[in-house]
């Protein structure tokens, strides 16, 4: 029997195991002992043999899956190119480094500045000082945790290269006056789309309008590939830079890899170098995952938008105590997580709704990092803050958030509602 058959063979008796097993465990998606977690398996039987496809016929490194997964990605995003690699931060990091290559007109060079907001990750602002840049942290509107263009306009100088944009919770930025604005002024953007998988802006997914966009797979945002990012673009010579940059800076996977490899003949093409680079590349396990997880995306969107939907009408009897999310008119939200924020005036905080919920079994966790300006990160490194990021502070005390996953059904959904029911019950009776 050939090892194609004997793979094959074996896979065909698993397949009725792995598919007993998720059915019997069907239901069962909370992690740790939340009744109501932050996130939530988006796997199940057919990533697994997929990967145990992969795994038994050895081919386990970057190839046909990856590939696969990169070309289903860019048609979903409606990009020309996509470039996977081993985690969204990677990705973050390949796009700043990209567009500071000596041979791209207007490049990014050293004491730049890059204008992104103050509420984020943490993989978003170190790229930029990881490539000598200047991240300038601007504040952020608390209607929609994101910057607009009044932040953009207020912070630019005649250093400003570029902008680092985030559409935090699966909430697009008003990308129409952005792009205008970076146009006006020739500034690059690249479009942090890590936490807004298929977020729109005007019928258009987020990450296509920019120079750049950047995807995290990780196992907690909307589908998985347990690690791994993504880069799009619709630029051929930026998509070339990240494939080189993401494998030690050779002709593997280029396009131009015949041409490169006649300008040097005496040089084998495998182990041909044309620039510098990384090693992030992903593994077909990865790629195996995201073939998969695609067609499972719109289904999870759905479910998100319809739990944060039920919660904003459900919860507006609060509102006197919670600052609600909204959602902008013709954009579409991806909702990694439901944001909830206490007003200054509410008669609790911040803390005490945390451990309230958490004491119920309801998981919660700050916004992301909260005002990166305040992180202790940040005292050893070169940065600038336009204005007193008074929202950005603001969110970073009084903020929280909770899961929209498709893991959380009705009852979980109303329970939540109930629990914060009883929690402003007992904190504004107590105050009487």
């Amino acid at each position: 029997m050939s090892n194609d058959n004997l793979v094959q063979s074996t896979l065909d008796q698993l397949r009725p195991l792995i598919d007993q097993y998720f059915q019997a465990s069907k239901g069962d998606n909370h992690s740790g002992p939340w009744s109501i977690s932050l996130s939530t398996p988006t796997f199940g039987a057919d990533e697994v043999m997929e990967v145990l496809d992969s795994l038994l016929s050895t081919e386990v490194t970057m190839g046909r899956k990856v590939k696969e997964f990169e070309e289903r990605f860019a048609e979903y995003i409606g990009v020309r190119h996509a470039i996977m690699v081993n985690s969204g931060s990677s990705a973050n990091l390949l796009a700043l480094t990209m567009l500071t290559d000596p041979q791209l007109e207007g490049r990014i060079k050293p004491g730049d500045e890059i204008i992104t907001p103050a509420v984020t990750w943490a993989s978003t602002v170190y790229p930029i000082i990881q490539v000598g840049a200047i991240p300038v942290l601007v504040d952020v509107e608390l209607e929609t945790v994101n910057m607009g263009l009044a932040q953009l306009e207020a912070a630019l100088t005649p250093l400003t290269r570029g902008i680092m944009l985030v559409h935090l919770l699966g909430k697009p930025c008003p990308m129409d006056t952005i792009m205008e604005f970076a146009r006006a002024h020739n500034l690059f953007v690249i479009e942090d789309c890590c936490e807004a998988h298929g977020a729109e802006f005007g019928n258009r997914r987020v990450g296509s309008f920019g120079h750049l966009g950047t995807y995290s797979f990780y196992f907690s945002h909307h589908i998985t590939t347990i690690e791994g990012g993504m880069i799009v673009t619709n630029d051929d010579d930026l998509a070339e830079s990240a494939r080189a940059l993401r494998a030690f800076g050779w002709v593997r996977d280029l396009k131009n890899r015949q041409t490169l490899a006649l300008e040097n003949p005496k040089i084998d093409d495998r182990f041909l170098f044309v620039s510098l680079g990384f090693n992030v590349r992903p593994t077909e396990i990865q790629g195996a995952f995201g073939m998969h997880q695609l067609g499972k995306l719109e289904g999870f969107i759905e479910a998100r938008q319809a739990n944060a939907r039920y919660w904003t009408e459900r919860l507006r009897p609060f509102e006197k105590y919670f600052l609600l999310p909204v959602e902008q008119e013709g954009a579409r939200h991806a909702w990694l997580f439901y944001p909830l924020i206490v007003r200054p005036d509410a008669p609790f905080a911040r803390s005490e709704v945390v451990q309230f919920l958490e004491s119920k079994g309801v998981e919660t966790r700050p916004v992301m990092a909260g005002n990166m300006a305040e992180q202790p990160v940040m005292r050893h490194f070169a940065y600038r803050s336009d204005g007193a990021l008074t929202n950005a502070r603001f969110i970073m005390r009084n903020g929280l958030l909770f899961g929209t996953h498709h893991g959380i059904g009705p009852q979980e959904r109303e329970a939540l509602v109930d629990y914060i029911k009883e929690f402003v019950a007992i904190h504004t009776a107590s105050r009487k």
